[in-house]
């Protein structure tokens, strides 16, 4: 511990030198703080050295009325001597040495105040056994409180200077005024990370909170100047002061949508530029910084609170293993590929039949440095030796089956297809996956699977019934299969957000295809996360079902949309309703009112309870399926998918199809 704190000469030298080479006071001051940085503990420990000597000698000499008898002085120095000894390493042990100043807080004045009791206690042990009965009581006391005083002061002085004398020092060079949006915790922390930074240009006007007793109060020397709703009435006042209100900054990470979108409004109303901070995920994953603003994004108007994962249960399903993801190209898939690496596992298997989407992620994977082995592969889920040759060949253990036809419309006229993929492609994968003692499979399943009215839909059910029919674990072996069921995910691949985007682009019109029409949504992170633990969670055979809050109106996500590219709806951008597709609804479910929902460990993860079939049955069942795809026989195929999914309602052309079994259907299509 006092190795550095010894070597002086070092010391003397290395300041000698590099005050000669600054030639300036600024180099001075420049070269001073290097030289502290480079010997950090050894200058903490002359601190707090010079510290215990003084508050002793002044603790003597304040008892003894600024003059100290001779008589007392050995005391004195015996005292110093002991003092030195008992709290520098009574500090040491606390961790008094080890923070940065300037980052000083309340955990920090907490560990001040109890490396200076342990210190004062051992020094009182030490002296009466060392000294007696003879050294002044009142001297314990007095050194204690100057001891706690200084090393409180100096940190906290430290902290001062960075944040209002640093502050005061570059003010000069802020020319952008900024309010604040919200006076909370994320608020005041970019208050700190604004000041403490020498590259961001902000000058602070103020606050603005919605919260009335906040009203005119002060944090951190920034003053509450109004509520939201003020904010033309103060941008308008503050026009004559310089700097102007330049940018508002909306510091509401954790807000519900009904919130952010009332923000944004009273933003937008000002006329002055709006952004946000990054939200607790973007601050968690250690990508951004809270000083580091961005544009309000449609997620945040969401409001979507972050999930709470067990981490350690999923690092312990994934680490060292060998995972698998089919359709890692897409959108779900490649946010599983991404998210799985964070876990460590000792391959990362990435299946797609897209090449250059596949080339992507691969790319994008392989990038960075990482222990885990990468490993694209080409392959059709339609091809079941193909799947085992890849099982077998990187010793899966876990599979995440994310590959599967999903856009309503087209799989509407394209019936054959779709069942040869979403279904005997994912039988194939099952199959695959069990003959081949993998632990795990998760299959990705959908809320058009609840009572479907479209293709793809139907094919999610079965999909479900396929893995919720596979045999469970026997005394701890064997496959777990689990399927998990979520609605729509902002910006995937052909979903509603990236079509708006490339409307409004082109100048409009935006379409909608009904009025009151509305979805589930949450964000691709948000659902491949519950996926994941759901995944840690399964004993088999379950659905699980992720909560995805209330359903938002396609309507007024077109309008938030339009408005956060900086046009105004139905005057820069017109909307048009085109009305329902093949296979649409106006409203999904996640599940019928009759279904049986049971509550997880956590919070947004559900059981499904719903009917099952017989693991023999759908063996027999599958063999049927295939032989009517290779007969291409579609109304057969419909009829026969109809036997285990009674509560299909078919729309269009499939309803005649149902409804008469002699009726032709090739005007459906393929």
């Amino acid at each position: 511990m006092f190795q550095t704190f010894l070597n002086g000469d070092q010391l003397a030298t290395r300041l000698r030198r590099l005050l000669v080479n600054a030639n300036t006071s600024d180099g001075t001051l420049r070269a001073l703080k290097k030289l502290v940085r480079a010997h950090r503990f050894a200058f903490i420990q002359l601190w707090h050295l010079a510290v215990i000597v003084v508050s002793v000698a002044m603790a003597f000499w304040l008892r003894f009325d600024f003059s100290i008898p001779r008589a007392e002085a050995h005391r004195m120095l015996l005292g110093i001597a002991i003092a030195v000894f008992v709290k520098i390493l009574a500090f040491h042990y606390v961790g008094n040495d080890n923070g940065w100043w300037r980052f000083t807080g309340i955990v920090d004045l907490s560990r001040i105040l109890a490396a200076n009791v342990t210190g004062s206690f051992l020094f009182t042990v030490a002296t009466a056994a060392l000294v007696g009965p003879h050294f002044p009581r009142s001297v314990y006391v007095i050194d204690f409180l100057l001891c706690l005083l200084a090393c409180a002061g100096a940190r906290f002085g430290v902290r001062l200077s960075h944040e209002m004398i640093l502050h005061e020092a570059t003010a000069k060079n802020r020319t952008k005024g900024l309010l604040i949006y919200g006076a909370g915790a994320a608020g005041l922390n970019l208050v700190r990370e604004i000041r403490q930074s020498k590259d961001l240009q902000y000058h602070i006007v103020g606050f603005l909170d919605d919260n009335p007793h906040k009203r005119n109060a002060s944090f951190f020397g920034v003053r509450v100047l109004g509520r939201g709703r003020e904010a033309i009435r103060i941008v308008e006042r503050y026009r004559r002061h310089s700097p102007s209100v330049d940018e508002i900054v909306i510091a509401m990470p954790s807000a519900s949508g009904k919130s952010m979108s009332e923000a944004l409004a009273n933003c937008r109303a000002t006329g002055v530029p709006c952004k946000t901070i990054p939200g607790l995920g973007e601050l968690l994953s250690g990508k951004v910084r809270v000083s580091q603003l961005r544009e309000i994004a449609l997620e945040d108007l969401l409001g979507r609170a972050p999930v709470n994962l067990e981490h350690e249960r999923i690092r312990e399903s994934v680490a060292g293993r060998s995972v698998m993801v089919t359709g890692a190209g897409g959108s779900i898939g490649s946010e599983l590929c991404r998210q799985l690496l964070q876990f460590q596992p000792k391959y990362l298997v990435a299946l797609d039949q897209a090449e250059s989407d596949l080339f992507k992620i691969e790319m994008e994977l392989t990038g960075k440095p990482s222990p885990v082995k990468v490993f694209p592969v080409i392959g059709d889920i339609r091809d079941f030796e193909r799947m085992e040759e890849v099982i077998r060949q990187y010793g899966v253990t876990s599979i995440y089956h994310a590959a599967a036809y999903k856009h309503v419309p087209m799989m509407e006229s394209n019936l054959i297809e779709a069942v040869t993929n979403n279904v005997i492609g994912l039988y194939n994968m099952v199959e695959a996956g069990y003959r081949n003692g993998v632990e795990s499979f998760v299959m990705i399943s959908s809320d058009k699977a609840v009572n479907p009215t479209n293709i793809m839909g139907l094919t999610k059910r079965v999909s479900e019934l396929v893995v919720s029919s596979m045999p469970g674990l026997d005394k701890g072996r064997g496959t777990r299969f689990v399927s998990v069921r979520f609605g729509n995910v902002l910006g995937s691949n052909g979903s509603v957000v990236p079509i708006f985007k490339a409307q409004i682009a082109s100048g409009g019109p935006v379409t909608v295809t009904h009025p009151e029409m509305r979805r589930y949504f949450m964000t691709i992170p948000e659902a491949v996360q519950l996926v994941l633990q759901a995944s840690t969670m399964g004993k088999g055979s379950e659905i699980f079902v992720l909560d995805m809050g209330e359903p938002v109106r396609i309507l007024d996500l077109a309008r938030n949309l339009i408005r956060l590219t900086g046009h105004e709806p139905d005057v820069d951008i017109p909307i048009r309703f085109v009305g329902l597709r093949p296979g649409e609804k106006l409203f999904e479910e996640l599940a019928t009112e009759s279904d049986q929902m049971q509550p997880t460990r956590h919070e947004k993860i559900m059981i499904f309870s719903g009917p099952t079939v017989d693991h023999e049955f759908m063996q027999k069942w599958m063999t049927q399926l295939r032989a009517l795809v290779g007969q291409r026989d579609r109304a057969g195929i419909l009829r026969h998918i109809s036997e285990v999914v009674p509560e299909y309602q078919p729309s269009g052309e499939w309803r005649i199809v149902l409804g008469n079994n002699k009726t032709k259907i090739a005007a459906v299509g393929a």
